[in-house]
């Protein structure tokens, strides 16, 4: 037929190669996923995939969130970085294992519980403990179920039929196991000390429990009369006995505590002077003749404080450290009438490192029931016998105070009580109070009640972490804190690295270890204590392995609550050792031991946990290096000898927008549930991938609206392979040596990308994965390899060219579907299923393939790149002439290229240079570059000369060319006439 026929006019567009698919461009992820879930459910992939034989085991072993309430984005975070690793290391080969697991026990769910009491107008303490305790046990239950549908929801994968609870009957017994251990190795002991106390919820707290806020508190400065001293030093030539008359000025915040001083402190290593008063003004504290201890460099201030201005006192003379060692006090309430000598005791000058003169007046007002440093100074002294027992569980002073009896510190609901203004009026009243002030400052809360604690000296048992520990597990160390020190430093791998550190530091300051708690719902602490002994005493506890057989057996049927069961003691004890001769402990087991635990009924009882008992990654909040990684490590090295991890894995916290904590009040905070109901919950999950766990993550609407926007590209990346793919077989297969160089490129490239993928996944690294992965989607393949095969896959025919373009889409999908399906699980599954449909097929149940080591082409890949810098220049200069509408489309040009490079000209001309520009001739040439060519500043020697092209649009594949029209179909070129036979 002549090219001139009525032909010429036909609509050549069905004779294309268009793409298809019913892959829709909107995802629907809202409504679609729950379909996804279902489906999951039901083929059992979890399952099917534990039925893989001859992979080693791969265990994260989960940190459990509190069953109380619904999730936030912290545990969105949390549980989709779990997922990604779980799903990634199951898919290089491993079978990976993941049980979910809760803790149930302890003061978040007990209070709840209470509130509902409160509110009814109830009194928890008028309630059997047993029941009490099921009432417990079934919010939690309650919440388990809610919960496990949230993380469900989130497509997060495990083993959710048989989760892991820490209120199980055989949980409850491993846990008084791993304390019986502790029990009969020797490391058991109870102490009293200071612990931070909550007034409000009536426990001890640990700092894991702990959480800082501001805090307005009364500020005093209290002189303490000098009394009497063991010796005085000759200085000078004279015996120094002016101190006789001088008093010690200390500082505190803490006003509440003055009862309970025993001694002040001092540092050696800080200059202090004696200090007169020569002057007073109206209304002062301070009398002329007065002489005060301070440090040199806070005198100034502290007179200050006292209204004195520079003229009203004198530096007497410098005083030495010397002269302060041995000095005895009264305690400013020394002689009180109707105190009954309560305080006249002596109160000794002591040095201590913690003493500075930074803040203060260099002097460190000591009450060793009521401060960590206070205590460690009479610990070493062995002064222990010292100790006061002043004040009780609600904050309040005891009955036996003088003037102070029944006044508390904080009220149940956390407010100030009367404690603090009742002890600054009675130190105005004895003349013992120079000056006094409010200060506002950082104070420690619980992070429960939100209400301020105290130090409290209280009896608690104790884990010692420096004492040898007598089990015979000393591979590590002879002591739990040794052992701790050595997994740190040897047997573990953390991401990111500071973590280490941070662990470590915490490791080697840390004290022993409170393990009881005043409370109710929980593992008690397992164990009878001699009736008349002493905690020094060596038979002070009963080690018996028949008393400890008994209890497990029961806590295996029965639960905890066997404990609280009228005659729990006799059924115990009874023919071991005489009931009468023993009382039963009621308190129960912080919390963190019970998590800590975890490891010995899930990783090491468990049929799918592991064969020695120890993890391959923990992976938890930053905060967990003070909670779950610290009581986890302290427990494991107490009863295994070792950390129960090899991998510690840290996210940050979740913040807005702006940077700043979610809260509430502030209403910057986004639940998941909101997220998944508007975007999905592959978005959320994108937006985990895409940005560094390792630091604080930021989340908000513009956040996730860019996050949307990256999803949907990835999707049109997806979308546009599997159109291309319609039909594909295996017949249309072209062997990678006989492929173009282009596609050998891309080949090149999977072959970079596999390794990156493998070993981002091995450490962790999503963020690198994912970038890696939107990069090459979005540049190398849309923007580039797909935006110049469109003309080959959608013109062709049954060519080879075409055929290895379909080959390499086909082993692109397969790998990037595979590679992201660990993040994006929901659309992966979705493009696998548009091309595999079936019952039992899912992407979930293949590993990610092999990729052939001789893909990589380094030579190839330095000679496309050399290519790719020239292209852009090409299509930097259509983009003006399009611009300027000079040229509708980049097929309406054939540019002048002048290159100066030999070898680029020369890489250049061996490619089809026009295709890989799109454009429908091109022109190579040495030529000097002209003075009107478009150049790009970096890219050095290369410069483009704008020509439209010559010919006859193609009326198939849009290409000008000079032949259009000379071939038996009307409107088309060769290529295209040949195309359609």
């Amino acid at each position: 037929m002549c090219a001139d026929t009525p032909e010429q006019t036909l609509d050549y567009k069905d004779t294309l190669n268009l793409p298809k698919t019913d892959f829709p461009m909107r995802a629907g992820l809202p409504k679609r996923e729950p379909e996804w879930l279902a489906r999951w459910e039901k083929i059992g992939i979890y399952d099917r995939l534990r039925e893989k034989e001859g992979r080693p085991p791969f265990t994260l072993h989960d940190g459990p969130p509190y069953a109380n309430g619904h999730l936030h984005i912290g545990h969105a975070l949390n549980k989709t970085i779990k997922d990604m690793i779980v799903r990634s290391h199951q898919m290089m080969g491993r079978d990976a294992r993941y049980i979910p697991g809760w803790d149930c026990h302890g003061l978040p769910i007990e209070w709840k519980i209470e509130e509902q009491y409160r509110a009814k107008g109830k009194n928890k303490d008028e309630v059997n403990v047993v029941d009490f305790r099921q009432e417990c046990r079934k919010f939690a239950e309650g919440w388990v179920d809610i919960q496990r549908d949230e993380f469900k929801r989130m497509g997060i994968t495990g083993n959710w039929a048989d989760p892991y609870l820490t209120m199980a009957f055989h949980a409850e017994r491993v846990i008084a196991e791993e304390f019986m251990k502790f029990l009969m190795n020797g490391t058991l002991y109870q102490g009293s000390k200071p612990v931070m106390w909550s007034p409000v919820e009536k426990t001890a707290l640990a700092e894991a429990e702990i959480e800082y806020h501001d805090h307005k508190s009364h500020t005093i400065w209290v002189p303490f009369r000098i009394a009497s001293a063991s010796s005085f030093k000759e200085l000078d030539g004279c015996m120094q006995t002016d101190l006789l008359d001088a008093k010690a000025v200390i500082w505190t915040t803490t006003p509440w505590t003055i009862p309970s001083n025993k001694a002040v402190a001092y540092n050696p290593a800080v200059e202090y002077g004696l200090y007169e008063v020569t002057g007073t003004p109206d209304e002062c504290w301070c009398a002329v003749g007065d002489k005060y201890l301070l440090a040199d460099k806070l005198a100034e201030e502290v007179l200050t404080k006292a209204r004195l201005d520079s003229g009203m006192y004198s530096r007497v003379r410098s005083v030495a450290s010397e002269e302060l060692n041995g000095l005895i006090m009264h305690h400013p309430f020394h002689g009180l009438e109707g105190a009954n000598g309560y305080w006249d005791y002596d109160v000794p000058m002591i040095d201590g490192d913690h003493v500075t003169d930074d803040a203060g007046t260099g002097f460190v007002h000591t009450a060793p029931s009521h401060g960590a440093d206070d205590y460690e100074c009479f610990m070493k002294r062995n002064w222990l016998d010292r100790m006061t027992h002043n004040v009780g569980e609600d904050s309040e002073f005891l009955p036996h105070v003088p003037f102070f009896a029944g006044l508390q510190v904080f009220d149940r609901k956390g407010k100030e009580g009367k404690a603090n203004p009742a002890v600054i009026d009675k130190l105005v009243e004895a003349g013992a109070i120079i000056a006094r002030g409010r200060v506002t400052h950082s104070y420690p809360h619980s992070w429960r009640s939100k209400a301020p604690v105290i130090f409290r000296n209280t009896p608690q048992w104790f884990a010692a972490i420096d004492r040898a520990v007598g089990d015979g597990q000393d591979d590590y160390g002879t002591t739990i804190r040794e052992r701790a020190l050595t997994s740190i430093n040897e047997l573990v791998t953390f991401t990111p690295v500071s973590g280490q550190n941070r662990l470590r530091a915490m490791m080697e300051s840390r004290p022993d270890w409170v393990l009881s708690r005043q409370r109710a719902w929980g593992v008690p602490l397992t164990c009878f204590t001699k009736k008349g002994a002493l905690p020094t005493d060596p038979d002070f506890l009963l080690r018996d392995e028949a008393v400890n057989a008994r209890i497990a057996e029961a806590f295996e049927t029965e639960g905890a609550d066997a404990w609280y069961i009228d005659g729990a003691k006799e059924r115990f004890l009874s023919g071991i050792v005489p009931p009468d001769d023993y009382d039963q402990v009621f308190d129960i087991l912080d919390v963190w031991f019970d998590s800590g635990s975890t490891h010995a009924f899930v990783l090491r009882d468990r049929a799918d946990g592991t064969e020695d008992g120890i993890a391959d990654v923990y992976m938890e909040g930053t905060d967990q290096h003070r909670g779950w990684f610290h009581s986890s490590l302290l427990q494991a090295c107490g009863t295994k000898g070792r950390a129960p991890y090899r991998n510690v894995v840290t996210h940050g916290f979740t913040l807005d927008e702006k940077g700043m904590k979610m809260s509430k009040s502030l209403g910057n905070t986004i639940v998941p549930e909101a997220v998944i109901k508007q975007y999905g919950a592959d978005v959320l999950r994108l937006w985990v991938a895409q940005a560094d766990y390792t630091n604080d993550q930021r989340i908000g609407p513009e956040i996730l609206k860019g996050t949307a926007d990256s999803y949907r590209r990835l999707r049109n990346t997806m979308r546009f392979m599997l159109g291309s793919l319609a039909d594909f077989t295996e017949a249309d297969r072209v062997e990678p040596a006989d492929m173009p160089e282009l596609e050998r490129w891309v080949l090149h490239r999977l072959a970079e990308l596999d390794h990156v993928v493998r070993d981002g996944y091995g450490r962790f690294d999503f963020q690198e994965v994912f970038q890696a992965l939107f990069n090459f989607a979005t540049t190398d393949l849309s923007a580039f390899y797909f935006d110049i095969r469109k003309d080959t896959l959608y013109c062709d025919g049954d060519t080879s060219n075409r055929r290895a373009a379909r080959t390499v889409l086909d082993i692109l999908f397969h790998r990037l579907t595979t590679w992201l399906a660990p993040i994006l699980v929901f659309t992966m599954e979705e493009v696998w299923l548009e091309r595999f449909p079936g019952e039992d097929s899912s992407v979930h149940l293949v590993d990610i393939p092999a990729t052939p080591a001789d893909w990589l082409d380094e030579p190839l890949a330095a000679k496309w790149a050399k290519v790719r810098k020239v292209r852009r220049v090409v299509t930097s200069a259509l983009e003006i002439q399009r611009r300027e509408k000079v040229i509708g489309a980049s097929l309406e040009a054939a540019p002048v290229v002048h290159v100066r490079a030999p070898e680029v000209l020369s890489a250049l001309k061996t490619v089809n240079f026009a295709d890989i520009s799109i454009t429908s001739d091109v022109t190579l040439t040495a030529d000097p570059l002209p003075n009107e060519a478009f150049r790009l500043p970096d890219v050095e020697g290369v410069g483009v000369v704008f020509e439209k092209a010559e010919g006859e649009k193609c009326q198939r594949c849009w290409k000008i060319l000079p032949d259009v029209g000379s071939h038996t179909h009307a409107g088309t070129c060769k290529r295209c006439d040949e195309a359609l036979g």
